[in-house]
């Protein structure tokens, strides 16, 4: 059981991290969102680069402050062979690892799945690559672009008949989080009620591929090759996202003639809902270049929050497209408990995003990302038992700092 106990789905379950970047992390931080005592395994020798993206001061970089709230972290230095020891240790008193380096380090570290299964039978073990554990591809390695690109979702991405315009690194990354994430809460399930473990292989291509089965199946059916459109849609017209006042944006949709109509009199056109360019769907599908070009002339001088006010009174989908400061500074978010206020081990107040849910038991979310080794006298004293001599003789090894 674990010593910290915040409430939650997964109070008493202890993970252990052995990630990097974002995708890894992330699963950490919603098992961490919900309840689990997650503890990052790091080393100043081998630091993850969220660490030291843009700031001179390592436990205060955006990256890592975003993707580990709520986590402990312990400097193990997984190149020594003490350090391999005391990791199994910690390993042998854990009930998830996740780990998502490089393919075949944990192995070439005497920490794969076997390995640790001989210390820890019932260990739910999760792993994550680019095409998973196993296969002819195992061997390669990647980042978030190439997970969308191999997973067909960067081709979908920009507008016809221009290249590709490719995908945000974080939807790639999160997807392929999440997705670990609620494998291993599903795995951890099966050992409650069958007391045993299991190896949770993840691939990111095939996440990445599972988001869009819809045109996999269109490929299936037809024949064809759905490639990208822009904002449009299928099965609406307009669909799309407009420009207004000041730089800003408006996204609106209409989903049938009903709400064309709406649209043409919001805009004091309504004739244009009769005009046999656009009259029904195929024909304004037919004449979609056209039908953009004059709600983008009427948008334009419009103020956008104003003008989806507007729109969603008459009962049409339009939505002000927000930026990250105006998220921020949303006081519905706030409201409603999505982005919370914790505190560095100093007192310093931060900002965070919380997790996109509610529960009427849910975990407290307090602590901010942790810094480098900061719970090195927990995990080595409090968990491993070892006395504070041990862990002097470990810190002067560089073992353990």
């Amino acid at each position: 059981m674990t010593q910290r106990k915040r409430g939650g789905p997964l109070q008493g379950v202890r993970v252990v991290e052995l990630t990097k970047v974002w995708a890894g992390p992330y699963v950490g931080k919603l098992l961490s969102f919900l309840g689990a005592e997650v503890i990052r395994v790091e080393s100043l020798e081998s630091l993850d680069v969220t660490r030291t993206f843009g700031v001179a001061d390592i436990n205060k970089a955006p990256g890592f402050q975003a993707v580990n709230p709520q986590k402990l972290s312990v400097q193990i230095d997984m190149k020594q062979p003490q350090g391999i020891a005391l990791l199994k240790d910690l390993l042998a008193r854990a009930d998830i690892v996740v780990e998502n380096l490089r393919p075949g380090a944990v192995r070439r570290l005497g920490l794969g799945y076997e390995a640790v299964r001989q210390v820890k039978p019932d260990i739910v073990y999760v792993s994550m690559g680019m095409w998973g554990s196993e296969g002819p591809l195992a061997y390669q390695t990647g980042y978030a672009p190439c997970f969308a690109a191999l997973g067909g979702v960067s081709l979908l991405v920009g507008y016809e008949g221009e290249a590709p315009a490719g995908m945000n690194v974080r939807y790639a990354d999160s997807t392929f989080g999440a997705a670990a994430a609620y494998a291993a809460t599903v795995a951890l399930l099966h050992r409650r009620r069958t007391g045993v473990g299991q190896f949770v292989d993840v691939s990111a291509v095939e996440c990445m591929t599972s988001m869009i089965g819809d045109t996999v199946m269109e490929s299936l059916l037809k024949g064809t090759v759905p490639l990208g459109r822009g904002n449009r849609h299928p099965d609406m017209a307009p669909h799309g996202v407009y420009p207004c006042r000041e730089g800003e944006w408006i996204s609106i949709a209409a989903a049938g003639d009903a709400d064309w109509a709406r649209l043409c009199e919001a805009m004091g056109q309504p004739g244009l809902a009769q005009d046999t360019r656009f009259r029904d769907l195929a024909a304004r599908k037919a004449a979609e270049d056209e039908l953009d070009r004059r709600l983008a002339a009427w948008t334009a001088g419009r103020d956008a929050a104003g003008l989806a006010a507007e729109l969603q009174g008459r009962g049409l989908a339009a939505a002000r497209s927000q930026s990250s400061v105006d998220l921020v500074a949303d006081p519905h978010l706030w409201g409603n408990g999505f982005f919370r206020e914790v505190h560095t081990s100093e007192g310093e107040a931060r900002s965070i995003v919380g997790p996109s849910w509610k529960m009427t038991r849910e975990a407290a979310i307090g602590a901010a990302a942790p810094r480098l080794g900061e719970h090195n006298a927990y995990v080595l004293g409090e968990i491993l038992g070892l006395s504070p001599e041990r862990q002097r003789e470990l810190a002067e090894a560089g073992v353990a700092r």
